[in-house]
Order: C-alpha cells, then sequence, then structure tokens
C-alpha cells in the first residue's frame, strides 16, 4: 500500500447546506467547513453522496467546489466528488474540477449501467486521462451495485494518478498494492488504521470529529475510542445517509437546512434515536439543545 496519504486521516464527506427554498446556503457550507477543520477533520470530500451531489445541477457542484477551495481553513486538502455514471460527464467534472485547483478527485464505480470489468477500466482510463490530481476510487457496490474486488482495485493502481480508494465494501477491507485505503464506511475505520490504511472519508466526524482524529494521532486508545464511538457510527445509519447526519447537525446546533428529493428530513423516531446518542455523548448540552 502507499503510505499515510498527503491529503490527511479524517476527510469529512462533508454535507451540502440548503436554504428554506432548498438553494445552496453558501455561508453555511463555509461556516460549517471551519467549524470541522477547527474539530478533528484533516480535508473535505465536497459534492460526494453526503454532499447529495446527485441533487446539485453541474453549476451548483463546481460553485461548491469553487467555494470550498477558495475558502478553504489553512492547511485542509479539498476533493471534489466528480462521478458519474456517463464516462463523458465524469471527465467533464474532472476536468473542471481540476482546474478549480482541488487537492484530489473521488471518482465512484459507474452506478445503473453496470459495466463489466473491461468497461470499468475503460471508464477510468479516460478519468485518469483528465487530470494530474490524485485520484480516489470509490468502490461501494451498496449503492452502485457493482463491486470492484480487490485484484481489480490493484490493476487499476497502475494508471497514471491513481493513488487511493475509498473502500466501502467492508468484506473487501484488505492492503492493496499501489493504493492508499481510506475507510468508505465509519464503522471501519479502526480496521482501516489496523492494516495500515490512510484513514477515513468519514460522516460522523461532523459531530464526532475530534475523537475519530485521535484514533489517527493516538494509536494506543485506537480500540477503546472505537469502542465509545460505536453508537455515534449507527445513529447515523437509522436510515439514508445524509439524512440523519443533517438532522443530528441541526440538533447541536449547526443548522443545514432540509434535503432535496427524493430524500426526505427524518422522522420523529429517527430524530428521537439521533437525539439519545447525541445527548449520550454529552454533544446537546454542549450546544445549548435541549
Amino acid at each position: 500500500m502507499r503510505p499515510v496519504a498527503e491529503l490527511g486521516g479524517i476527510l469529512t464527506a462533508i454535507v451540502t447546506p440548503f436554504d428554506d427554498n432548498l438553494g445552496v446556503d453558501e455561508q453555511a457550507f463555509v461556516d460549517l467547513m471551519h467549524h470541522l477543520a477547527a474539530h478533528g477533520s484533516d480535508g473535505f470530500v465536497v459534492c460526494g453522496t453526503t454532499g447529495e451531489a446527485s441533487t446539485l445541477t453541474d453549476e451548483e457542484h463546481l460553485r461548491v467546489v469553487e467555494l470550498a477551495i477558495a475558502q478553504r481553513p489553512a492547511g485542509v486538502s479539498i476533493t471534489a466528488g466528480v462521478g458519474s455514471n456517463d464516462t463523458r460527464h465524469a471527465v467533464e467534472l474532472t476536468e473542471r474540477a481540476t482546474a478549480l485547483g482541488v487537492d484530489a478527485v473521488l471518482s465512484v464505480t459507474p452506478y445503473y449501467n453496470r459495466p463489466n470489468r473491461r468497461g470499468i477500466v475503460r471508464h477510468y482510463e479516460e478519468i485518469a486521462r483528465a487530470t494530474d490530481k490524485p485520484i480516489i476510487l470509490y468502490n461501494v457496490p451498496s449503492r452502485v451495485v457493482v463491486d470492484v474486488p480487490n485484484d481489480l482495485l490493484a490493476e487499476l493502481a497502475q494508471l497514471d494518478n491513481v493513488e487511493y480508494v475509498k473502500q466501502a465494501n467492508n468484506d473487501n477491507l484488505a492492503p492493496i498494492d499501489g493504493l492508499g485505503i481510506y475507510a468508505g464506511n465509519d464503522e471501519i475505520l479502526l480496521r482501516t488504521l489496523e492494516i495500515g490504511g490512510c484513514g477515513g472519508i468519514c460522516v460522523a466526524s461532523h459531530v464526532v470529529g475530534d475523537e475519530m482524529r485521535r484514533m489517527i494521532d493516538e494509536p494506543g486508545q485506537r480500540a477503546a475510542i472505537d469502542a465509545a464511538l460505536r453508537d455515534v457510527y449507527a445513529a447515523m445509519g437509522v436510515t439514508t445517509n445524509p439524512i440523519p447526519v443533517k438532522a443530528a447537525l441541526e440538533l447541536i446546533g449547526h443548522p443545514v437546512g432540509g434535503l432535496r428529493l427524493p430524500l426526505v428530513e427524518a422522522d420523529e423516531d429517527e430524530r428521537a434515536q439521533i437525539r439519545a446518542v447525541l445527548e449520550r455523548h454529552g454533544l446537546l448540552a454542549s450546544a445549548g439543545a435541549s
């Protein structure tokens, strides 16, 4: 595997805040980015799944990337989600994000089309030609249907600029020659670090970023920290991401607005589960919430 990533260990897959009319709330985005950078985040993945990229227009998408770069806190990295199931579209987003000055791009396996092995290779050959920035492959079969096995990930690592993988298939988590490994699910951050991975592209770091950062900095305490955070990881999965994390941010005093359809806001039971975990960790009290 590659050594520890220059992009950082805790990369938060940051939400995209919306205003009352479900337009992008740029000031809320900047405020949240600075708050998270002060609480454990080494960098941000912008306009990924958690950022609701699938319901952003290309203009909104690239504007959020541009805003993140222009307003980034000192020392943090910015990775742009640039995935699409249309290779031409993915190439265009990759080229435009690269021109804006991102530090890396995150490129998901094409979804819905269900490309075969040769198609996946051809897709990423085109992506690799479109940028001189590090490419993070994103293997997330729960969303895209297709699983990229580790031997194919190792083959893709031979392409120019393909340097990392965000591994969101827990069963596939293992060292891969030529790639740095990022945990794609919060609950495998500990396992990822234990096998020499770079860190995680995380969601729970929106609310417990300081603790997750300690897992990078304090190897001897990793297991204990992980055990203490298991209920937070579960709460962030009570329903489809990013519904729970947006509810959690509101409850701790960082309102980020609603969600664009077909996603809907957390219901009463889901909010109660999230609230109970936040209260257990003392996060509601610190935010003055009730």
